[in-house]
């Protein structure tokens, strides 16, 4: 079972830059990956919009995995901020999974 947190895109909404509820799960971001995440951006995107917490925590390893190489970015047909979106997200993991503040 999955908790819901209402609160998680309102946080990371807080960064005016993290755009996640554009994507519209092309998969282009996963053909041009570099890296082969485990875990997709589109996928990291819709926990955030469900307000799965424990599912972004759980992807921790992947996210830091990112090379913020903006390969996806760049051919993104809807121009999601991918790679700032995951700085987002790594922020958001520091402040709230480390309480590194």
């Amino acid at each position: 079972m999955i908790r819901v947190d209402p609160n998680l895109f309102v946080s990371l909404r807080k960064d005016k830059n993290f755009n996640a509820q554009a994507c519209f799960h092309c998969g282009t971001c996963t053909a041009l990956c570099p890296v082969g995440l485990e875990i997709l951006p589109r996928e990291l995107f819709r926990f955030v919009l469900l307000g799965a917490q424990e599912e972004i925590t759980k992807a921790t390893d992947t996210i830091f995995s990112c090379l913020l190489c903006g390969l996806c970015e760049a051919h993104c047909p809807r121009g999601v901020k991918i790679a700032q979106n995951i700085r987002t997200l790594r922020s958001y993991l520091v402040r709230h999974e480390y309480r590194i503040h």
